[in-house]
């Protein structure tokens, strides 16, 4: 009996071992990989991958910003001298009505239409009697049949009801613009619509001078430049990508600085921001690309956000970066904000699919509940980053190689920032706050000039500061010279070993340190 339980005994440890040995280089590989994504703690801090920032002169930052600049300048002419982005057609309600009626039926067909107008607005203009031109606002009702037809000229019904919606008028110096119906994506090649008004006030009635319908879509001719100026920017950004990544393959991860790590994540999803995935939008009718148009520059935009507040907290703080106290508000914070902007795309996209007359002023309470909402965390946000910013501001400002990263940081995004109020403000006036700021015609580009201004704006300051970021040729000679012990004992200084950014150096702190390690490894030889 006890030969047999040797014999199982020894059959047995085999298998034993193989499962420990495989158990132990689990471990150690694990405690490598935690290791390398890890940064020092008790390390100096100059072992950080270095950056071009350190090495550029006053002369150079003036053409860094020079040739932002003018890359930006570029890109905006380029949009002046693009197409108009919306065409507009006109129909006058009395002539298409039965009896010149002033409340409808209004019965007409959209211009045919391809997959490159992309989507389809019909709004109306009431224009009243020179004698009440100030009205206030004033409810009533609008009954919208909405028929497609298809290549062979057949007509589809598109839903079993009539859409029945309230829509409100305003009237100071003229009328507001009412918008009847919005559709996402086109499934058809034309839109027959018949449009009446219901519960309209006699004065009202009385006064309508004339209605004016207009059908409004993206021209052909900017679909098609904004197909080749995505591509551009797509090719671009990927080109941008592979150089940063082939520029720090030389350092391990924990190496590199916060902006590094997180260059390397702003920049694939600023890629996902210019859409390669747009051509898909012309060649299949569905809802789904432009969805994920939406959701992907949401994702983009909060990423940036997030990195801001990243950067000038974490240029503070030099040791380990936990996430639980350092990430997770952050998160939170701008997670907030990607859900508000996201769950309102997505209630306006999924209402539209049912109904094409649908409008958030439906839903007025609980738009306006989710507006207040975005806006407080909004104002959250800035607080949190000014207060960042000022305090990174007094804590680096006699810490000449975090300072010279803080300085640069915010010059070239507060210049972002101003050029993107000064657009919103171009574009919008005092309105750009107001409810007509989801999923409207107003919310769109009016021209190519707004198009590529805000594209050309986010893709070259992420260009910039990938070169500023990115390490340069002779990076790595500099830092291993900076491991070898004669070497340090030469060049480095309290200020230098404290901040982290001793990689630029004087010729004659090259050569001599150059010396003092041939003679450091001839003693080595020697002994």
């Amino acid at each position: 009996m006890e030969r047999v339980e040797a014999e199982f005994c020894s059959m047995e440890n085999p298998l034993v071992g193989e499962m420990k040995r495989f158990c132990r280089n689990i471990t150690e590989a694990c405690n490598e990989l935690k290791e390398e994504l890890t940064p020092y703690r008790n390390e100096r801090f100059y072992r950080l991958a270095p950056m071009r920032l350190y090495t550029l002169s006053k002369r150079h930052f003036v053409l860094v910003f020079v040739v932002f600049f003018f890359c930006f300048g570029l890109s905006t002419l380029i949009g002046l001298s693009g197409p108009k982005i919306i065409s507009e057609n006109h129909y006058n309600g009395l002539s298409v009505s039965p009896n010149g009626s002033k409340i409808g039926p209004f019965a007409f067909s959209s211009p045919p239409l391809s997959n490159y107008n992309q989507q389809l607005w019909l709004t109306c203009i009431i224009e009243l009697q020179n004698n009440i031109v100030d009205l206030s606002w004033r409810e009533f009702g609008m009954n919208v049949e909405l028929q497609g037809v298809v290549q062979d000229t057949s007509v589809m019904r598109i839903s079993d009801n009539v859409h029945n919606r309230n829509r409100s008028l305003h009237c100071s110096a003229a009328c507001d613009e009412i918008i009847v119906l919005h559709l996402g994506y086109l499934n058809y090649t034309q839109y027959k619509i018949n449009v009446s008004f219901r519960n309209l006030q006699d004065d009202l009635k009385d006064n309508i001078k004339n209605v004016t319908f207009v059908f409004k879509m993206y021209q052909d001719t900017f679909s098609q430049m904004e197909i080749w100026f995505r591509f551009v920017f797509v090719v671009m950004t990927f080109i941008v990508t592979c150089m940063f990544a082939h520029s720090l393959r030389k350092f391990s991860m924990r190496d590199w600085g916060i902006e590094q790590k997180w260059m390397s994540i702003l920049l694939p999803l600023l890629l996902l921001y210019n859409d390669p995935f747009f051509p898909l939008s012309f060649l299949v009718n569905s809802w789904f690309p432009g969805t994920l148009d939406a959701f992907l520059q949401a994702v983009f935009l909060c990423a940036l956000l997030l990195f801001w507040l990243c950067v000038y907290h974490g240029i503070r703080v030099q040791g380990e970066r936990r996430f639980l106290t350092f990430y997770l508000p952050k998160l939170l914070m701008v997670g907030l904000l990607w859900l508000s902007a996201v769950t309102l795309g997505i209630w306006q996209t999924v209402n539209e699919l049912q109904d094409p007359t649908y409008q958030y002023k439906v839903d007025i309470q609980n738009f306006q509940g989710m507006k207040i909402f975005f806006l407080l965390v909004v104002c959250v946000y800035v607080l949190y980053l000014v207060f960042l910013v000022v305090r990174a501001c007094s804590e680096l400002k006699n810490m000449p190689y975090s300072d010279l990263r803080l300085k640069f940081l915010t010059a070239l995004t507060l210049v972002v920032l101003v050029i993107s109020v000064i657009i919103l403000y171009l574009r919008f006036g005092s309105k750009a706050l107001q409810d007509n700021f989801v999923a409207e015609l107003s919310t769109h580009y009016q021209n190519s000039a707004e198009f590529l201004s805000f594209y050309g704006l986010l893709n070259f300051y992420l260009y910039t500061l990938a070169f500023v970021y990115s390490p340069s040729k002779n990076a790595l000679y500099d830092s291993q010279l900076k491991d070898n012990p004669a070497f340090s004992m030469l060049n480095d200084s309290d200020d230098e070993v404290i901040y982290g950014s001793d990689y630029e150096e004087m010729p004659l702190q090259n050569g001599r340190a150059i010396k003092a390690t041939a003679k450091y490894q001839d003693e080595s030889d020697s002994d």
